[in-house]
């Protein structure tokens, strides 16, 4: 039979890795008799783990959230995780970097030397490249983040690439970060449609009202991001459909002309945003094929317009 002291450990790994056990699991595990592991969990709650106990059929023990913050144990591949993760995270959170520091140095200290080696290595080869992105504030992460989990509505004050400020209500749905930035996928009520916001450039954050019931995205979030970040003009778009299959056409269009979406295997569609029509214009002829205009027709006589200066250009 193992010690008191390990058993104890490895009871408590036990209740860290899955939210719940039936008391004959654990008897299973830890090779001892119920009457053992029911001693063990009190000696656990003693020492500050919310543990709790149901009887009868489908009961046993779960490791619930307590008024504070109890020790945590955690496995090799756990802890290489952390400390990888709480060092990328310095640089993309602000207010984070003096405690993240304190942790990994608490890390360091307790890993064995093998663990140690393992981080140590991946940053030995690893160069940081600065970036002068503005990385949002931890308390306004949070907030949004319980907003998204909570469905409550925010009133956002933000500003737009150029700077001009705006406030928005909207219906948070998720975060997504880059590696870089950070991004708030959420529905503008003043606008009517899904928005993708920059979160560094997100001013104050209020919880104007009750909760509301979330929409769905018509598409994966991810999906959404992405196509938001590589095309992030607002002020005009439109689709073409594209003389070509997406995936013949993807090694030869920019990623920066727009964003194909597949069709068949004959045609494929684009759509393209651009801050003026002549740069719409010059998106689409840079992409060598024949192509067709499917909607904003408000940008028709606009669109003419710029043909035909170039045609003059041409005589």
């Amino acid at each position: 039979m193992l010690k008191t002291s390990t058993r104890l450990l490895r009871l408590l790994s036990l209740l860290q890795q899955r939210r719940h056990w039936t008391g004959a699991e654990l008897c299973e595990r830890l090779e001892v008799e119920a009457r053992t592991v029911r001693r063990d969990v009190e000696r656990l709650r003693e020492l500050g783990y919310p543990i709790q106990a149901s009887v009868g059929v489908g009961g046993g023990y779960q490791l619930s959230a307590g008024t504070s913050l109890p020790p945590l144990l955690l496995d090799d591949d756990e802890a290489v995780a952390v400390a990888v993760a709480l060092r990328s995270a310095t640089g993309s959170v602000s207010r984070m970097e003096d405690t993240a520091l304190g942790l990994l140095s608490k890390l360091d200290q307790l890993m064995p030397a093998r663990l140690r080696r393992r981080v140590s290595a991946l940053y030995s080869v690893t160069v940081s490249l600065s970036h002068n992105n503005a990385t949002p504030d931890v308390d306004t992460l949070t907030h949004l983040a319980t907003a998204c989990r909570d469905h409550l509505l925010l009133k956002l004050g933000y500003r737009d690439r150029t700077g001009k400020p705006s406030t928005r209500n909207v219906e948070p749905l998720r975060m997504a970060h880059t590696g870089q930035r950070w991004y708030l996928v959420a529905w503008d009520r003043q606008r009517e449609d899904w928005r993708t916001f920059r979160i560094d450039r997100i001013g104050q954050v209020q919880t104007p009202g009750p909760s509301f019931v979330p929409r769905t995205l018509p598409e994966d979030v991810a999906t959404y991001v992405e196509r938001s970040i590589r095309q992030p003009s607002q002020l005009h778009r439109l689709r073409a459909r594209l003389q070509g299959s997406a995936e013949a056409l993807a090694t030869r269009i920019p990623s920066w002309c727009g964003v194909l979406e597949a069709v068949d295997d004959h045609y494929c569609l684009l759509h393209v945003g651009a801050d003026s029509v002549d740069q719409a214009v010059a998106l689409l002829a840079m992409t060598g094929v024949e192509f067709e205009i499917l909607d904003a027709p408000e940008l028709l006589p606009q669109l003419r317009e710029v043909v035909a200066r170039l045609q003059r250009a041409m005589q």
